[in-house]
């Protein structure tokens, strides 16, 4: 399981998340889509510059990999394309950055779509029944070329299919927007459970045509608005360090697997400074590889 944010302000936007990773063994059954958790790791990647030097983010959350490739190594593959380091893929090039680039954040997300989508999940996993493919998702966020504005867009696959990338919100409104074990948050910033409409229709009786518009008011009367566009940047990151944490400790007292957890990484995207990491962990001493 996973906390991922993307948190969008006039400045930029920050993208966090945690580090934990769920190993599922699934059922012996050959149509079993049900499984057992085996572990949970927590030291996954799931923040990603898509091409360095330029403010281009990615964050991921459900399954980890896609066959036998970390989401994280498939990242960095993207990344070499998007830097011209694929020579089967040169139409794939976005430009040196701050020179000669030409893209939108809009068809960077159809290209993460294309590779994770298209050429990865759909032929390692063509041969699994519907019902036990993994759920995936991604937020490609950034600047396009020339842009004042950060974007944001949705490629989420489930059931074994994937729509095309969606905007998250207008390229001039700010906002959070979050996936994976989003319980916490959604008490914090709406002031209601998932199982709210559970408890209206059994406790209350509330007929099951007037649940939805029932939570809407109640999110709408209770809701706390943590994000406001003229935020600092600094402030931005503060938050959405903050909502990582919450939910890692909102899931660790609560009954059950621990399944968000490890080290918070957070980076933030903005116009002039581009592509900054701000909490990023690394699996060697940078000491001792000062290259990096």
């Amino acid at each position: 399981m996973t906390i991922a944010i993307s948190l969008k302000v006039n400045d930029g936007v920050v993208l966090a998340a945690d580090s934990a990773s769920t190993l599922v063994v699934r059922g012996l059954s050959a149509d079993s889509s049900q499984g057992s958790v085996a572990n949970v790791y927590v030291n996954a990647n799931k923040v990603f510059n898509l091409l360095k030097g330029s403010p281009i983010g990615l964050i991921t959350w459900g399954s980890g990999a896609i066959g036998n490739a970390s989401i994280s190594t498939l990242a960095k593959d993207l990344r070499r394309r998007f830097a011209g380091e694929d020579p089967q893929h040169r139409d794939w090039v976005l430009g040196t950055p701050g020179k000669n680039q030409n893209y939108t954040i809009e068809a960077v997300a159809h290209r993460v779509r294309q590779f994770m989508f298209e050429e990865q999940y759909q032929t390692v996993l063509s041969a699994w029944p519907e019902n036990q493919r993994p759920a995936l998702g991604f937020i490609v966020a950034g600047y396009s070329s020339g842009e004042t504005m950060a974007e944001e867009y949705q490629v989420i696959i489930q059931n074994g299919s994937c729509e095309e990338p969606k905007e998250v919100r207008p390229k001039e409104a700010s906002g959070v927007t979050w996936f994976g074990q989003g319980e916490a948050i959604t008490r914090l910033m709406f002031g209601v459970s998932s199982l709210t409409s559970v408890v209206l229709q059994q406790s209350l009786g509330v007929p099951k045509e007037q649940l939805e518009p029932a939570v809407e008011v109640l999110k709408q009367a209770l809701q706390a608005p943590l994000v406001m566009p003229p935020m600092p940047i600094q402030d931005a990151i503060d938050l959405a360090e903050f909502l990582v944490d919450l939910t890692i400790k909102f899931t660790r007292f609560m009954p059950g697997t621990k399944v968000v957890g490890g080290p918070i990484e957070i980076a933030a995207i903005t116009k002039h400074e581009g592509f900054k990491w701000v909490k990023r962990k690394f699996y060697y001493s940078r000491e001792q590889n000062p290259e990096d």
